[in-house]
């Protein structure tokens, strides 16, 4: 059972590399979130457990800590737990409290690993080259293959993570900082190219977006950029930090 959570598609494409490989079911941390009833899975005997999702300002998304909060898992003895972070170049001490986390739901986190993808928060920087984001698609395929290798023995206490410059500032000081003063929705806005169609509302991971000629956004939001990337004619702007910068989508996200 593979949780992911995804804005651009990156996540979700590791999610399905390891979930065909091994043969397990995935699920949307973002779809699930949506739910008001309590989140309860059932887990089958050998069943791995995965948690896959992009790395926000050095550390996991402030969704999938809350989706590890509310989830119950029945059975859940001695099954092999990993985690997966997604990132644009390092994590910092993600895993770490991401292993917290879990720790809190009496869950052993077992092996970790980040995966570096093609960038996507253009609020800070722009994406990658053409040349650059096919050489980062292809050493993560390359990557989840021996991820895959690792996770088919069940081997224990591996944590291949690129953690950076600094880690624990960056996790400890930038990630609450963002947490508290950046993850807001207060400078998005659609300008005229707007076509009315809908598509921000639909891949909004929690439903922040309600569209009434232009997209209104709420209180809600996590980031993503999700909005922001995948508007079919680049009307979404989130002020002038990403006006005349490139847009990403992972390219099996239809």
């Amino acid at each position: 059972m593979i949780f992911y959570f995804t804005g651009t598609g990156n996540s979700m494409y590791a999610a399905q590399k390891i979930s065909q490989f091994n043969n397990d079911k995935i699920i949307s941390i973002a779809e699930e979130m949506k739910k008001i009833e309590t989140l309860e899975y059932d887990l089958e005997k050998n069943e791995i457990i995965g948690f896959v999702y992009p790395v926000y300002a050095w550390g996991p998304p402030k969704l999938v800590l809350d989706f590890i909060n509310r989830m119950r898992l029945h059975n859940y003895k001695d099954h092999y737990v990993f985690s997966i972070a997604t990132c644009g170049e390092n994590i910092g001490n993600t895993m770490d409290v991401l292993q917290k986390a879990l720790k809190h739901k009496e869950i052993i986190l077992n092996s970790g690993f980040s995966i570096t993808m093609p960038n996507n928060y253009i609020i800070v920087g722009d994406v990658d080259s053409q040349e650059l984001e096919k050489e980062k698609l292809l050493k993560a395929e390359e990557r989840l293959q021996v991820i895959n290798q690792i996770l088919k023995q069940r081997k224990k206490d591996v944590f291949e993570v690129q953690k950076g410059f600094i880690p624990g500032f960056l996790t400890k000081v930038i990630n609450p900082l963002f947490n508290t003063f950046g993850a807001h929705s207060k400078k998005f806005y659609a300008t005229d190219e707007c076509t009315s169609c809908g598509l921000c509302e639909k891949v909004c991971c929690t439903g922040n977006i309600t569209v009434d000629r232009k997209p209104v956004w709420g209180s809600n939001c996590t980031q993503c950029l999700a909005c922001i990337h995948r508007c079919p004619v680049q009307a979404i702007q989130y002020g002038k930090r990403t006006i005349n910068k490139g847009r990403y989508k992972h390219p099996d996200l239809s």
